[in-house]
């Protein structure tokens, strides 16, 4: 009975491992969209001070293209949608893991709990 419960503590360990790497890449993940996305605020805000003759390059690759103003505020404002769906993803994500660490917790609680009165019992 004791080795049964030891060997479901470790299964609950490994799974318990596995799911904090996945929420700290996810959290990550988040950091680098929240930067993503304060970065192309602050293109928006240079954007938004320019007169509307003003010239706007894009740099691709090695080479710098000209863009039309309105083209280059509106890519700004799409990139800066998908990146704020991006987060709410990822959000999302990194609240069902942190919901799964507390259900593994529990349950490793519980199997520590048992464990102790099998040992009181023997």
């Amino acid at each position: 009975m004791t080795e049964e419960i030891q060997k479901k503590m470790q299964k609950e360990l490994e799974l318990l491992s596995g799911i904090q790497k996945d929420y700290r890449k996810a959290v990550a993940q988040k950091q680098q969209l929240d930067s993503q996305l304060n970065e192309n605020k602050a293109v928006k805000e240079e954007l938004l001070l320019l007169k509307k003759d003003a010239e706007v390059y894009k740099l691709i690759g090695p080479v710098l293209v000209k863009q039309d103003l309105e083209d280059a505020t509106q890519n700004v404002i799409k990139r800066m949608e998908y990146i704020s769906k991006e987060i709410k993803r990822a959000d999302d994500h990194i609240f069902a893991l942190e919901n799964k660490q507390e259900a593994l917790q529990e349950n490793l609680n519980k199997l520590k709990i048992d464990l102790n009165k099998l040992k009181i019992k023997a």
